[in-house]
């Protein structure tokens, strides 16, 4: 079975089922020297799981650019609702969409697994991109990616009911985790309830018991924290 650091495509709740392409390398396009330049400018950081990379409503003073390990990007609303935006992974950055600094943060990130995070003040960004024409190119190419990410988020979150996301998310996951065997699709990316609840936007409890409704129904069969996915048409009817 793979582990974490294997999985290249960053995940967040999509619209399409198709769209599940690699997320763009923000310093994939650089040359030897440039990326050289660029990593000498950056503070390297490493934050065991859990550990807080910035703070919704703190200052903004850059971007991490993530060079191993899974970061989440999370909101809490006033009434302390948390909502999972995406879970990042190798070559995108977290910290917009202040770039260059400034401001307060509006959501939150945290490490999902050890992750080794090269922090670029937005001052010293704003000076290399001047210098490295494809570092620019780069950070363009993910925000244009950060931004159908959370078009889509936004678009399944105000147009689907919460079983619904539900059931499209476990379609997305057998879709880019999947793998086939005799008992069906296994996911071989595993998470717990909190987590789900966090990615659609519901409570532990509510996906504790769906996903017991689903088991007894011979949807999916829980399998310690993996999911194996039995009755893949069921759950595709399930999201209309």
């Amino acid at each position: 079975m793979k582990s974490y650091e294997d999985w290249d495509t960053s995940l967040y709740l999509r619209e399409s089922l198709l769209n599940s392409e690699n997320s763009p390398n923000i310093l994939g396009g650089l040359s030897a020297d440039e990326r050289a330049l660029v990593l000498e400018n950056a503070t390297t950081r490493v934050y065991a799981p859990g550990d807080e990379v910035f703070s919704q409503g703190k200052r903004h003073d850059g971007i991490f650019l993530i060079d191993s390990g899974i970061v989440r990007t999370f909101y809490i609303s006033p009434t302390g609702r948390e909502i999972t935006l995406a879970y990042w992974t190798r070559g995108n950055f977290v910290g917009g969409p202040e770039i260059f600094g400034g401001g307060e943060h509006v959501w939150s990130a945290v490490a999902f697994r050890e992750s080794r995070i090269y922090f670029l003040q937005g001052v010293v960004l704003r000076s290399l991109v001047t210098k490295v024409p494809n570092l620019a190119l780069g950070i363009i190419e993910c925000l244009v990616h950060k931004g159908k990410c959370y078009s889509e988020l936004l678009q399944i979150l105000g147009t689907r009911s919460v079983k619904n996301r539900l059931a499209h998310l476990l379609v997305t996951l057998s879709s880019q985790y999947g793998v086939q065997t005799d008992d069906g699709i296994l996911i071989e990316r595993p998470y717990t309830h909190d987590e789900f609840a966090n990615i659609i936007g519901s409570t532990r409890q509510w996906v504790t018991k769906m996903l017991a409704i689903y088991e007894r129904r011979g949807f999916i069969k829980k399998k310690d924290r993996f999911i194996v996915v039995r009755d893949i048409d069921a759950l595709q009817t399930s999201m209309v």
